[in-house]
C-alpha cells in the first residue's frame, strides 16, 4: 500500500471530493431539483450495515446523507446474516438497508412490511472452484460452502442451479461455514466450491485458491441484472416520502462516486473498518459496475430473481405479485430525471 493510500481519508477530503462531484462532472445533478424540494419529513435515518464491502455506495453515503438535510445519521450494525438485517428493516429497526436482491424476496413473499426502491449495482457475487469443477453443472453431487442457508450465497446459487437444470435441493450437497473457513476448506480442497462477496474474490484471486467458475460482473444473464437493491421499512416510506427519495438520491450519487473516485472511497472503507485490506477494497471498486443503476431496469431484476426463486418453489408468489407488493419505483423514476445520464 502507498503512503497515500494508507493516509486517513479525512472528512475535509471527502467534502472536497463532493464539492468536485457536485460541479456536475460526477454526479450530473441539477440542483434546481433539490431547491425546489420540501426539507425531509425526519432529520433522523437509519442504516442497515453488512459486512460486505461490495455496499460502499450506502456505506460511504453519511456525507452526501447530511447535505440532503440528515443530521442524524445512524448505522444500524448487524455483521451476521443477512436474514438478520432484513428484519431489523421490516421490523422498523433500521429504515434503509442495501442488500442482495434474492433474500429481500423470499422476505416479500413471506410477508415482511419492505419494499424495493432501486437497483443498487451488478457483478459482486463469483463462484470459485475447485479444479474439479471447470461449469456449473460439474457441481452435481458436489459439496458447495455457504455462510447461511437462505442467505444471499444459497439463494443466488439456487438460482443458478436452477437456470442450468440442476436441482438445488437434490443435486449438490450444501454446507454452512464461516466465510474464512469456508476458504480455507476451498484452498485445502475439501470442499467443491464456495460462493464468494467482496471482498473474498479478490483475496481468493490473490492467494491463488480455486478458480473462478462464474463471475457475475461479467457472464451472462447474472451480469445483466442487479445482485444487490435498496430497500426501506414500508412504513417509513409510506410517512416519509420526502426524506424517502432524498436518502435514495444521497446513495445513488455516492454510487457515481464509487464509480469514478476509487482510492477516495478505498480509503474510507479501510479507515472506517469495513475492511483491513487496501488492495481488496480498491480491486472491488474496480471489479464492481457502480454505474449501472442507471442503464438496468430493476424490475427486470425482482422478475428474473422470483421466477427462479418460484421455480425451485423457494417462494410461493409470481413474480408480478412480488412486484406489486414490494417494490416503488416512484423516487427512481424522478431521480433518474434529475441525474444526468
Amino acid at each position: 500500500m502507498s503512503n497515500r493510500s494508507a493516509d486517513r481519508w479525512s472528512r475535509r477530503e471527502f467534502l472536497t471530493t463532493v464539492a468536485a462531484a457536485g460541479t456536475g462532472v460526477v454526479l450530473g445533478l441539477r440542483s434546481e431539483a433539490i431547491a425546489a424540494e420540501p426539507p425531509p419529513e425526519t432529520t433522523k435515518l437509519r442504516l442497515i450495515r453488512g459486512p460486505s464491502i461490495c455496499q460502499a455506495p450506502q456505506t460511504a453515503s453519511e456525507e452526501l446523507l447530511r447535505s440532503e438535510g440528515f443530521t442524524d445519521v445512524q448505522e444500524v450494525k448487524k455483521e451476521g446474516n443477512i436474514t438478520a438485517r432484513i428484519q431489523a428493516l421490516a421490523s422498523g429497526e433500521g429504515d434503509i438497508v442495501s442488500t442482495y436482491v434474492a433474500p429481500l424476496i423470499t422476505r416479500i413473499d413471506a410477508g415482511d412490511p419492505i419494499v424495493i426502491l432501486t437497483g443498487a449495482h451488478a457483478g459482486c457475487f463469483e463462484l470459485f472452484g475447485t479444479d474439479r469443477i471447470r461449469a456449473i453443472r460439474d457441481l452435481k453431487g458436489k459439496t458447495i460452502t455457504v455462510t447461511e442457508m437462505g442467505g444471499a450465497a444459497h439463494l443466488h446459487l439456487a438460482s443458478i442451479l436452477s437456470y442450468v437444470g440442476l436441482n438445488p435441493v437434490k443435486d449438490v450437497n450444501f454446507v454452512t461455514h464461516p466465510a474464512a473457513e469456508g476458504i480455507r476448506l476451498l484452498a485445502e480442497g475439501k470442499i467443491d466450491a464456495y460462493m464468494a462477496f467482496p471482498p473474498d474474490p479478490q483475496e481468493l484471486r490473490a492467494k491463488k485458491i480455486g478458480h473462478a467458475i462464474l463471475n457475475s460482473a461479467l457472464d451472462r444473464p447474472w451480469s445483466q441484472y442487479f445482485c444487490c437493491m435498496v430497500a426501506a421499512n414500508r412504513e417509513f416510506v409510506r410517512k416519509n416520502p420526502v426524506a424517502t427519495k432524498r436518502a435514495l438520491r444521497a446513495i445513488l450519487k455516492t454510487a457515481n462516486i464509487c464509480a469514478l473516485e476509487l482510492e477516495p472511497i478505498a480509503r474510507f472503507l479501510v479507515d472506517k473498518g469495513y475492511t483491513k485490506n487496501y488492495e481488496y477494497a480498491l480491486q472491488t471498486l474496480k471489479d464492481i459496475p457502480y454505474g449501472k443503476w442507471r442503464e438496468f431496469d430493476p424490475e427486470d431484476t425482482v422478475r428474473f430473481y422470483s421466477l427462479r426463486l418460484n421455480e425451485i418453489g423457494m417462494i410461493k408468489s409470481s413474480p408480478q405479485k412480488i412486484i406489486s407488493q414490494g417494490t416503488d419505483w416512484r423516487f427512481l423514476r424522478e431521480l433518474k430525471k434529475e441525474l444526468k445520464a
